[in-house]
């Protein structure tokens, strides 16, 4: 793994002031992609990535929906909704842009062979999608789906001529990436980079950049050097330890944003006893102790998230106490910070009969956004309370591989709120989980709670804003009084450019071209 300290890598950047390339764009990208496949895996990589040649029916920006290849929507009743298409729309081989292609893709994306985290969630609540003409699109769901427009801001348009019979390797090579959007793909090479140009028939405003290099760049390190030394003119999530530096460097700044992204630890509320958990002398517990609450608030309380925020993190997050941060909507001003009292920790375990504490294993990934640190943070929280904690990293292909198998007494997510509002987390993180309903597909410590599964079903099916909003806070009570999840800091989304460049963030934490103009 490359290395490098921040003064050994501004030594040898000396040419950082290098005009920009009059046209081009280098972007240094930090999150791996799966595949080009819009449909394929709803993984952050792939979500940005996905922006240079597809769009949406309806697009979600800052929160707020706008049209994209919808011109307008509107409920015709509790379970029907109407879809008004933007005319004159072509995909990039030329041919039309019709409603058959909306229709074609709400039913692939459902079931995309090889996806391992797909998009059905999103279309849960679809019985139906109809094209009643070229431009219009009827939509019937299951039941009132007061959500479905923001919903459908997460699943890609594809060409249905150009998908129907594609394969994986039809993405790869490139064949198959016939979009709507601002850029046209001209190379891929799987971990390593995109090549693509601007969109000439694009429906839009004409893009700015003629042509994006998107170059894929694990290290953190690795991608503030490239900046410094002018292979990329923007990176994405900069490292912690770079942040000052960086701001102190003349030629780059730094574009710092709120971000939607919560760090939370799962517990497990499905596992009975875990080799992970044992007593102090290495032997299995017959019981796995945060099954116990006391157990769960000893551990959450016992966090220091300030000391976490202001020291490791050095400012790029803010405490969490819910799963939603401020000025959102879910969000519920009621819950106070949690606070740290490692002496109430202390007496909790020795309540819940622990009162020389346990040993505990936390798996943690180690190269997606600084969770292994956060996590050697914790541990030390941990074990000075008793429960000596052994953090194991790994690279995020092989954690995100068992995590979700239900293996761990406690899982890490670094979960992104991209719709920006609670439902969203509440469906695929809260809810029981229900593989044929779409709930709880990220939950793997299945928590489970009927009557925060009762008001999803309410909040789901409410057309009224007021009304779903205080459900939405009420979730929030239930599920923290429960220490159901535990939340730890809201990630920031920080990006730094070349001065002559700014970044402006355009949806969740995503990183795409259109996100960066001349200042």
């Amino acid at each position: 793994m490359l290395r490098l300290g921040f003064a050994a890598i501004c030594a040898v950047t000396l040419v950082v002031s290098a005009p920009l390339r009059a046209a081009d764009l280098a972007i240094g990208f930090a999150d791996p992609i799966s595949s080009l496949d819009p449909h394929m895996n709803n993984y952050p990589g792939d979500r940005s990535s996905d922006l240079f040649f597809w769009d949406f029916l309806v697009m979600n920006t800052e929160n707020q929906l706008r049209p994209d290849l919808a011109v307008s929507w509107k409920s015709l009743d509790a379970l029907t909704w109407e879809f008004k298409l933007r005319p004159g729309v072509v995909w990039q081989d030329g041919q039309p842009f019709t409603a058959e292609d909306v229709v074609f893709s709400y039913t692939r994306a459902r079931s995309v062979p090889g996806s391992v985290a797909g998009f059905g969630g999103y279309l849960r609540t679809v019985e139906s999608v109809t094209a009643t003409d070229p431009l219009t699109v009827i939509v019937k769901t299951k039941s009132p789906a007061p959500d479905l427009s923001r919903d459908l801001s997460s699943v890609h348009i594809v060409s249905k001529h150009a998908a129907e019979k594609a394969a994986a390797e039809d993405y790869t090579s490139g064949r198959a990436v016939v979009g709507t959007g601002p850029y046209v793909l001209v190379s891929y090479t799987p971990g390593d980079r995109i090549v693509a140009r601007r969109n000439d028939s694009f429906w839009g405003p004409r893009a700015t950049w003629d042509k994006v290099t998107f170059r894929y760049i694990s290290n953190p390190a690795a991608r503030t050097a490239a900046l410094l030394a002018s292979d990329v003119d923007v990176i994405d999530k900069v490292s912690i330890a770079d942040i000052s530096k960086l701001e102190e460097t003349s030629n780059v700044r730094v574009f710092s944003y709120p971000g939607l992204r919560v760090l939370i630890l799962q517990p497990n509320f499905a596992l009975p006893a875990s080799p992970l958990v044992t007593d102090n002398a290495n032997k299995p517990l017959l019981r796995n102790p945060v099954l116990d609450v006391r157990v769960r608030r000893a551990m959450d309380i016992s966090i220091n998230r300030k000391a976490i925020v202001d020291r490791l993190l050095q400012g790029a997050a803010t405490e969490a106490n819910q799963w939603m941060p401020k000025s959102t909507i879910g969000f519920d001003p009621g819950l106070k910070d949690t606070p740290y009292d490692p002496v109430e920790a202390k007496r909790l375990l020795t309540e819940a009969g622990y009162p020389d504490g346990f040993m505990l294993t936390l798996h943690a990934p180690t190269d997606r956004y600084p969770q292994a640190e956060v996590a050697q943070a914790i541990g030390q929280f941990w074990t000075r309370i008793g429960i000596k904690t052994q953090v194991d990293g790994q690279p995020d292909a092989i954690y995100s591989a068992h995590a979700p198998k239900g293996e761990e007494p406690l899982s890490i997510m670094a979960w992104g709120n991209g719709t920006g509002e609670a439902s969203y987390g509440l469906v695929n993180i809260i809810a029981t989980v229900d593989a044929q309903g779409g709930f709880g597909v990220l939950n793997w410590g299945h928590y489970s709670n009927k009557q925060v599964d009762t008001l999803i079903g309410r909040i789901t099916s409410e057309f009224d804003e007021a009304k779903r909003e205080a459900m939405m806070r009420e979730t929030a009570q239930l599920v923290m009084g429960d220490i159901g999840i535990i939340p730890i800091v809201h990630y920031r989304n920080v990006w730094a450019a070349r001065r002559g460049l700014v970044v402006r963030p355009m949806t969740s934490d995503r990183t795409a071209p259109q996100m960066v103009s001349p200042e």
